[in-house]
């Protein structure tokens, strides 16, 4: 599986991302942070693992935006414009929570670019307990239906948080199904948005009961192109996802997708080779994915690792601390016009990963590293996916 930023995304290999429970002042500035022009979740955790917080992350943007070459004053999200995001959040119930506080889920915290920021509303506890994603058909048939409640009862009864994505069909049922035990849905627009309607009683049962989680801000209202971001988002938080009834084309396949691409484990439930709903579950068997015909076969694969996730993923989270770094480190040493060159010229509109540009320019990977956080937030390349530049 190709890493995104994992080797090579922070200036330092050896600084990880600060855990710690973060006050009103620096949630403000770590918001800012995000919102602000050409800062996505690579370049965020960029600059915090580099400057120890977001405050002072905030104040290098104008400077490193101009080494980039940036060719107008790179935008900054005000302070006004956070304030009004944070107070909406409030007046929704949510709270906020940036992969540098503890509570962040783990396993999520793990993939390559994971959001720097979700809203969460109800028991948080849940996020970080062994999870198991299902999903599937919109349109399920009865046996499907069936289907989903027993494996969401089995998986719930053995201790599995249920995640999955609030969409009719598979996903509702195994929320209602779970909900005793512990269920996550995240949602694709804002966490304060209703969607789909009939589901309105059943989200305001998981934001007292479960979880929501999202990572869009309150009042967002989800365009088609946010539910596959959604998707990555119940694979990641999963050891791994079962799909129960699929099209040749439906988007539940974007999620198993993501589950092969994060390193989780995709369980396929037959169907009927005649049914078109099952084309795509019965495909991904031929593909790869496990197949599984009871809870118990799920349970068996995923026992020996449930326990250990933490460990799994590389994360056993530290007490929280009081507050971050208190040392602010200097700016990254400028590379130069000349650097800048050099890569771009090697970029074009094909995404290739940094290595790459490190191999085919002959430079250091360090001078490389500076190199696309400046010339990224001068907003003169573009980062595509995880671990992949191009030419803007």
């Amino acid at each position: 599986m190709a890493k995104s930023d994992g080797d090579h995304a922070s200036l330092f290999q050896s600084a990880p991302l600060p855990i710690a429970k973060l006050g009103p002042a620096e949630t403000l500035a770590c918001l800012r942070l995000i919102r602000s022009e050409n800062v996505g979740a690579v370049t965020f955790r960029t600059l915090i693992n580099h400057y120890g917080g977001a405050s002072r992350a905030l104040q290098a943007l104008p400077e490193l935006s101009r080494r980039g070459g940036g060719k107008r004053a790179i935008r900054l999200c005000s302070l006004e414009d956070a304030e009004a995001e944070m107070d909406a959040a409030q007046r929704a119930g949510a709270t906020p929570l940036f992969t540098i506080e503890p509570g962040y889920p783990a396993a999520l915290a793990a993939i390559d670019a994971p959001p720097p920021l979700l809203y969460v509303k109800g028991r948080i506890d849940l996020l970080n307990r062994p999870s198991v994603a299902i999903v599937g058909s919109r349109q399920c048939s009865a046996a499907g239906h069936k289907l989903a409640r027993l494996f969401a009862a089995g998986l719930s009864e053995a201790g599995f948080v249920v995640v999955s994505g609030l969409a009719r069909g598979i996903d509702g049922i195994a929320h209602q199904t779970a909900l005793p035990h512990g269920t996550v849905a995240v949602v694709a627009g804002g966490i304060d948005i209703i969607y789909p309607p009939e589901h309105a009683k059943l989200t305001e049962q998981i934001a007292v009961e479960g979880c929501l989680v999202s990572e869009q801000p309150p009042g967002f209202k989800p365009r088609a192109q946010d539910f596959p971001r959604r998707n990555r988002i119940i694979s990641g938080m999963s050891l791994g996802v079962v799909i129960v009834e699929a099209a040749a084309r439906s988007g539940t396949l974007v999620t198993a997708r993501y589950a092969g691409e994060q390193g989780r484990d995709v369980f396929a439930v037959p169907g009927h080779p005649l049914d078109p709903r099952a084309e795509g579950t019965n495909r991904l068997i031929q593909q790869g994915a496990t197949l599984v015909v009871s809870p118990k076969d799920v349970i068996e694969l995923l026992k020996p690792m449930a326990g250990l996730s933490e460990t799994r993923f590389g994360l056993l989270m530290p007490e929280a601390v009081s507050t971050l770094p208190t040392s602010a480190e200097a700016h990254p040493p400028e590379v130069g016009e000349v650097i800048h060159e050099k890569i771009l010229q090697a970029l074009g509109p094909a995404p290739v990963d940094i290595d790459s540009v490190v191999r085919a320019t002959g430079l250091s990977i360090r001078e490389v590293q500076i190199a696309v956080l400046e010339l990224a937030l001068a907003g003169r390349l573009s980062r595509p996916g995880p671990g992949l530049i191009s030419r803007s």
